[in-house]
């Protein structure tokens, strides 16, 4: 087995670090994310060129939860083994974050939400899966309305306390409800860290009112499905290819009602933009979620290494002028692709 050792150059400055709100914490303007393509559905080389082509390029953020997989889990538990392989001498460079708050195991405890009972069970068997003592973050993954908050985020709040992770985060909370979490954490005299909501060119919701909210509490926001699951790519530009990830294992979360013939001519527009900022799509897309100050990261998926290398390469050309903006704001509309739409306005899952 070839030992990895880590580029001496990865912090030349391609990838940039920005600060998580009113903290000390710095993140890297791109993160990597292993909802999909760290299961057990992906060739376990694939993950591991993966995450060293990441860390090489100065990617320093891994972002799991529990139920990352398929199977559930096994993003974590695989993660576990190539940080055991590969990352275990550079932990201390990393920032690792999970989450609880889907469906995860059987029973009335396991289906997810925000009881206390959960919550902490769920970070003892994150923590067992990939191996760790602590993580960075742990996030409340998204709002229950069936929980009182401050069961919630007393959980998280017990969570830091123990020194199980670092920091505390929500994820699609609403504006609202976002205000009152960091209030009752703060009064339980832990800080909140960040957000992590969708967003995207497609799926602008956190324009209304959420990211006021984050700069109003001094919490950093880093952006999911930047690349709206592969929609602002350049994949599907010409009909749907055979790899897509509609048509792979755990791909049910791409519908394809997105693969609109409205949303294909706003990609289509949205392509010609890139390519005129000599961006591909994927770039632009990133650039774009990271325009505002308040967005600390974007955070980026992948199904192979060059993925990777292309969107950090976005990092070169990560200015707008107002005429692209203007012309940009012609086609990033709703696409219909906001799948968290229900927590981020407080409502019951369906």
């Amino acid at each position: 087995m070839q030992h990895y050792h880590a580029k001496a150059e990865r912090y030349d400055g391609q990838v940039p670090y920005r600060t998580c709100g009113k903290s000390g914490l710095k993140l890297p303007a791109v993160s990597l994310g292993l909802w999909h393509n760290f299961g057990d559905a992906t060739p376990f080389q694939t993950q591991r060129d993966m995450l060293r082509t990441a860390f090489d390029l100065g990617i320093t953020h891994f972002d799991l939860a529990n139920n990352y997989g398929p199977p559930y889990g096994s993003a974590e538990t695989n993660f576990g083994e190539h940080l055991r392989r590969d990352f275990r001498p550079y932990r201390d460079e990393l920032i690792i974050s999970s989450k609880a708050g889907y469906d995860m195991w059987p029973g009335p405890y396991g289906q997810g939400g925000g009881s206390r009972k959960y919550v902490l069970a769920s970070l003892d068997q994150s923590l067992k899966r990939m191996g760790l003592d602590y993580v960075d973050i742990f996030y409340s993954h998204r709002f229950d309305p069936d929980t009182p908050l401050e069961e919630t985020m007393g959980a998280l709040a017990t969570a830091v306390q123990q020194g199980k992770a670092l920091y505390a985060g929500i994820s699609s909370y609403s504006g609202t409800k976002t205000r009152e979490a960091a209030a009752i954490l703060k009064s339980m005299g832990v800080p909140m860290l960040i957000h992590q909501p969708s967003y995207s060119l497609m799926n602008r919701w956190i324009e209304e009112d959420l990211l006021d909210a984050l700069e109003e509490t001094g919490m950093g926001c880093i952006a999911f499905s930047a690349l709206a699951q592969g929609l602002l790519t350049n994949k599907y530009l010409n009909g749907v290819p055979a790899d897509a990830r509609i048509n792979r294992p755990g791909g049910g979360s791409f519908k394809q009602d997105h693969l609109s013939e409205q949303n294909l001519k706003h990609v289509r527009a949205l392509n010609e933009i890139a390519q005129a900022r000599g961006q591909s799509l994927a770039q632009m897309a990133t650039a774009w979620v990271l325009r505002d100050a308040r967005v600390t990261s974007a955070l980026i998926g992948a199904s192979k290494p060059e993925q990777i290398v292309d969107l950090v390469g976005a990092m070169k050309n990560l200015s707008f002028t107002q005429a692209e903006l203007d012309a940009i704001d012609g086609h990033a509309v709703d696409g219909g692709i906001n799948l968290w739409k229900r927590p981020s306005t407080d409502q019951r899952l369906a």
